[in-house]
């Protein structure tokens, strides 16, 4: 049994579910939502908050400030909470209400960003509010996730690794892509120590702009950007796949009729995998494993709503989701 005295000393790193009984496919899903933030951004948090301490520009009159869609900030506030330091949260109207709330209870401060602003939208609005602060207060230190090498140096020295250790003769990954952070870390590590037999498959949202792809409305959190992020480098990418959000929430919905509730962006990073699957890899036995970047708890309000959906995708989506059948997410089909 573990025992820690700080929240970010626990990760569970080598838990993987078998989605083959539920798709048919050799697909495994690697879970990243077992630490105390419930997400994977635990590990950025930490790495990039070790750095900037190792570095020196942080002490005790330092305030964090940073940008999220919801996962860094939770994982950041937990961490300022067990150092001592002040933070600051800057998210959007999409963000969960839940995660927002828990950023407060654990002493951070959230400013709510409910425009988007030109073609960025409202990650650039985002930015732009944080990039205020830090001029108005020398107090305030911007870790920048979007830009900061220390987000993908803790999944090169732990996420991929894990993967590796448990899946050594694994052919294709599937990583969603948020700030890239995750997806730069592991692709840097299977291009770098295993090699080029690994495919890397960059799984992103339709709508967002990092692998090039026109800008559009998105409105579940996590993956996808309104701006490109600086730390993506292209050259480590094998191949991409967007998903409509209409069938992340389907594939959210077939999961949880299974037992498993996880989050969007699980969601999408599914979707993508057996879609890529299929089209590559028809019929074989090809080793595979998926990220899985956060659970499914805080959703409740939003993917796992019946009214949000509804709204949101219209009626005829959700009563797909809802149904959960076998044909929820076809393999194959764009």
């Amino acid at each position: 049994m573990p025992i820690i005295s700080a929240p970010q000393d626990f990760h569970e790193d080598e838990l993987f579910v078998d989605l083959r009984e539920l798709y048919g496919w050799p697909l495994y899903l690697k879970c990243e939502g077992f630490n105390f933030a419930g997400s994977v951004k635990m590990k950025a948090a930490g790495s990039m908050i070790d750095a900037a301490e190792r570095a020196g520009v942080l002490d005790r009159d330092s305030i964090l400030v940073e940008s999220s869609s919801g996962n860094l900030g939770l994982a950041l506030s937990m961490i300022c909470a067990a150092r001592g330091y002040r933070f600051v949260c800057v998210v959007d109207s999409r963000t969960n209400l839940t995660t927002r709330q828990a950023i407060e209870s654990l002493g951070g401060e959230v400013h709510l960003i409910t425009e988007a602003s030109g073609p960025g939208g409202f990650l650039g609005a985002r930015l732009e509010h944080v990039r205020r602060l830090v001029a108005a207060d020398p107090r305030h230190v911007w870790l920048n996730q979007h830009a900061n090498a220390d987000n993908w140096k803790a999944h090169y020295r732990t996420t991929a690794p894990a993967i590796h250790r448990q899946f050594p003769g694994l052919r294709v990954l599937f990583v969603g892509a948020g700030t890239t952070g995750t997806l730069m870390g592991c692709a840097r590590y299977f291009k770098n120590v295993v090699g080029s037999r690994v495919t890397v498959v960059g799984v992103d949202s339709v709508g967002s702009v990092t692998f090039g792809g026109r800008p559009g409305p998105r409105m579940i959190p996590g993956l996808g950007a309104g701006v490109r992020p600086p730390i993506f480098d292209p050259r480590f990418v094998d191949d991409v796949v967007s998903v409509h959000e209409a069938d992340t929430v389907r594939t959210c919905h077939r999961l949880a009729r299974s037992g498993f509730l996880f989050g969007g962006s699980t969601g999408t990073v599914v979707t993508g995998a057996l879609r890529w699957l299929d089209r590559h890899h028809p019929g074989e036995d090809v080793p595979a494993v998926a990220i899985s970047p956060d659970l499914g708890d805080r959703y409740l309000d939003t993917i796992y709503r019946t009214a949000w959906v509804q709204d949101i995708y219209g009626l005829d989506e959700c009563a797909a989701a809802r149904s959960a059948g076998a044909d929820a997410v076809t393999p194959g089909v764009n």
